[in-house]
């Protein structure tokens, strides 16, 4: 029988990177599972809800919730409805977000892995999602050691808010900071704020300062001078959940509302924090080198073959530096690559294995299950771009 084609209300703005990717993952579930009349109102985030929505005799909606206002239009059509803000201005309604904890852990790890001992966290207060990753971040620095230097702006959406006057905190905050050190931007209009205030102040990037944003939108990122290093959401795969949810409430299932929690996929190294800042010069070039060449099935012998270093002092000092040996750095890079290739492509793990620089696909797996808990195929299955995809 043939299913009813519902009509659907996606209150969603199509300015900025990160929605246009929930769009993507709502437009795949569409044209794989579901028949649906799709009502965009053309809008930004924020905007008041179109006038529109009051009477519509829709089946359901997909709305970033970011205001009362649009919290109230949507709780009057006492419709199905699947939340994509953090916000939470409807807590009782279903809700699929991407996983700030793992976000703001890919971020200290790609951070400390560079050497950095002063790290600062660069956030916006009015976004629930900034203050997780922030407490996050901060938490997973001082469990290094470390010590996390936060600036907190006036929140963007406050009346009160200026760009002149936060520039004028950003430039003091930035000038008083430890140098060299490296900067965890909330998102990344808050890193593109930072670089801008760094070349006014002429430190440079990311020599003095090196900064990462979240959310990876290509054209902010490229713009950028110098090119903005940022992590990727796997914002196809949230609207993608969201979809589905969505589908099954108007299908008078009952699902939950706990929240739906998308893992990111990981980091787009660019300029501004490729950059070691290990003050060992022989342990810089040989890090550099593992990373560089790790899928090349390379050996902690071929790393020896690159600095004047006997492998006794090469592990005590790159333990120093890293915290860990050349060996474990060798597979944390080869374990990263596979992690990447799963998510981010339909090879086999075959094929992952030979780009991954295993030999044999086994060890590939056994190596996997280590380090994460997961075999390569359960991790496929969770973190993949297609839900319920078999590999």
């Amino acid at each position: 029988m043939k299913k009813p084609r519902r009509s659907v209300a996606l209150l969603i703005e199509t300015s900025n990177a990160y929605a246009r990717g929930l769009l993507s993952g709502i437009i795949s579930y569409i044209q794989e599972h579901a028949s649906w009349s799709i009502f965009l109102p053309e809008q930004e985030r924020g905007a008041t809800p179109p006038r529109w929505l009051l009477n519509w005799k829709g089946d359901g909606i997909i709305a970033r919730i970011e205001t009362d206002a649009i919290a109230q239009a949507v709780r009057k059509t006492k419709l199905p409805t699947v939340d994509l803000s953090a916000a939470r201005y409807l807590p009782d309604i279903p809700w699929v977000e991407t996983d700030d904890h793992a976000i703001a852990e890919l971020a200290a790890e790609h951070l400390l892995e560079r050497g950095y001992r002063h790290l600062g966290y660069c956030g916006d207060p009015g976004f629930n999602w900034s203050v997780w990753r922030c407490e996050i971040f901060t938490e997973l620095i001082q469990q290094k050691g470390g010590k996390c230097h936060i600036h907190q702006s006036l929140a963007r959406y406050n009346p009160r808010y200026s760009w002149n006057r936060e520039k004028t905190r950003l430039s003091k905050w930035l000038s008083n900071l430890p140098k060299p050190i490296a900067i965890f931007a909330c998102y990344d209009i808050k890193a593109q704020q930072l670089l801008d205030v760094c070349r006014e102040l002429n430190i440079s990037v990311p020599e003095e300062v090196a900064v990462l944003g979240v959310d990876n939108d290509p054209i902010l990122c490229e713009l950028c001078t110098p090119p903005l290093s940022s992590v990727i959401p796997n914002t196809h795969q949230a609207g993608y959940e969201a979809a589905a949810l969505l589908e099954e409430m108007m299908s008078g299932e009952k699902v939950s509302n706990e929240p739906l929690l998308i893992k990111p996929l990981g980091i787009h190294t660019r300029q501004s924090t490729d950059l070691l800042a290990i003050e060992d010069p022989d342990i810089a070039k040989a890090f550099r080198y593992i990373r560089e060449q790790a899928t090349a099935n390379i050996r902690v012998q071929d790393v020896l073959e690159q600095v004047p270093l006997s492998r006794r002092m090469l592990e005590h000092r790159f333990v120093k530096y890293l915290g860990r040996t050349p060996h474990q750095e060798i597979q944390r890079q080869r374990i990263k690559r596979v992690k990447e290739l799963l998510t981010q492509s339909d090879l086999s793990l075959t094929e992952i294995a030979i780009r991954s620089g295993f030999e044999h696909t086994e060890y590939m797996s056994v190596a996997f299950k280590r380090e994460t808990g997961q075999t390569p195929s359960r991790y496929r299955q969770e973190t993949g771009t297609n839900r319920g995809k078999e590999f």
